[in-house]
């Protein structure tokens, strides 16, 4: 059964932090998951975790099962929620679609969705139902992007705090943590005129020749980062990292916008309490462009029938699949029945008849599915049943187009 335990959307972003699985934990979690409880992807974002299982354990059995396997605090479970079935299935590509974004209709929630299944997959830990079940979602999400061209209101947590950088007159800045936030941020600031943009990495071969050459872009080690922080006006921080990064005490006495892009938190809260320092973080980012917000809600709903459509497809695929063990006993039984007569044929091939054998053969053999046709109607009549038997029967056998 497809069902998704996830993280309630009001819960603010210390709740969420508690419940955030860091992509260094994601692989030993997807395989303990799968080996005690089921098939499993996570969706683990900034502003969301959710877990998608095809399970036989189910309700307060799977949640509490979940809960000990990730070790959360089962004190915080009222922060959840649980769904099923076609309403989990639809969720998710509710979420292909942005309709579930802190930013309603972003466009990074699809890239997001491919990299949880692409890390299920990895991990060993999803099966044929939820594998049907991401690649319908990302289908889904795909066609809703480019129908309803969302894209034409542009808005994104990156994007917004950009825009905010720029509404600052900011001219320098850093940007700690380059994986796809920390990207999205180096093009929206590369609009803007900057002078100076430090990227600041782990390895910086993860910064590209092409992002190097750029003669206003310096990068450097994390653990040069803190002889740069006077250099900089604004600080974009976008990390995985488990633990926060930035203290109060090592940020040198001068004005600082700081946007922290992370969840769990990059910046120790107490940076947002110095004098001269404004911190936002990823709640009070997505608060700033409500007019826009609203635009993009009032025209996502008229496409909204997008997500209807790939819910109902992935739950009639379902419904099929169902059938799976009841359509292999039909063919195992039409099996034994040629396979019977094909043998009778070998034996008798040398009489002098042949076309009379074949004519025989292939009557015995429409004969053993009629009589059994029959057999049922007969019984079905006795029980008051006969009128959608007939109905059944006759799309089985008197249907023009049999082959």
């Amino acid at each position: 059964m497809i069902q998704l335990l996830g993280i309630k959307s009001n819960c603010d972003i210390d709740i969420r932090q508690k419940f955030s699985i860091v992509a260094s934990r994601l692989e030993h979690s997807l395989k303990s998951i799968k080996n005690i409880i089921g098939s499993v992807v996570i969706l683990s974002t900034c502003n969301r975790t959710e877990v998608y299982l095809d399970s036989d354990l189910e309700g307060e059995q799977l949640i509490n099962s979940l809960f000990e396997v990730l070790n959360w605090d089962k004190n915080l479970i009222d922060n959840t929620f649980y769904i099923k079935d076609k309403d989990a299935v639809k969720h998710l590509m509710e979420v292909s679609c942005g309709f579930h974004s802190k930013i309603v209709g972003e466009d990074q929630i699809l890239g997001q969705i491919k990299t949880a299944y692409e890390s299920a997959i990895k991990a060993g830990s999803v099966n044929g139902k939820l594998h049907r079940l991401f690649q319908y979602a990302v289908t889904c999400g795909k066609k809703f992007k480019y129908t309803c061209e969302i894209y034409k209101i542009p808005v994104s947590i990156p994007s917004i705090a950009v825009r905010e950088a720029k509404i600052r007159n900011v001219r320098s800045c850093m940007i700690i943590g380059f994986g796809q936030i920390g990207k999205l941020v180096l093009k929206y600031l590369n609009q803007l005129d900057i002078e100076r943009i430090y990227i600041v990495v782990r390895d910086l071969n993860k910064v590209s020749f092409e992002v190097k050459k750029d003669l206003k872009i310096k990068a450097i080690t994390f653990k040069e980062r803190r002889h740069y922080y006077k250099d900089v006006e604004c600080i974009f921080s976008c990390t995985s990292a488990p633990h926060e990064i930035i203290q109060p005490e090592e940020l040198p006495k001068k004005e600082f916008v700081i946007f922290d892009l992370a969840v769990p938190r990059d910046v120790n809260l107490n940076v947002g309490k110095l004098i001269n320092v404004k911190l936002y973080d990823i709640d009070s980012i997505s608060k700033i462009d409500e007019k826009n917000k609203n635009k993009r809600k009032e025209h996502m709903k008229k496409y909204k029938y997008i997500v209807q459509e790939y819910t109902d497809e992935f739950t009639k695929w379902q419904s099929i699949c169902e059938l799976s063990p009841e359509i292999q006993k039909i063919k195992k039984y039409g099996t034994k029945i040629s396979e019977r007569r094909i043998k009778t044929f070998i034996n008798k091939r040398h009489t002098k008849d042949n076309e009379k054998l074949v004519r025989t053969m292939i009557e015995s053999t429409a004969k053993a599915y009629i009589n059994r046709a029959i057999d049922v109607l007969k019984e079905e009549k006795i029980k008051g049943n006969e009128e959608e038997c007939i109905k059944i029967i006759n799309r089985i056998f008197c249907n023009d187009n049999i082959k």
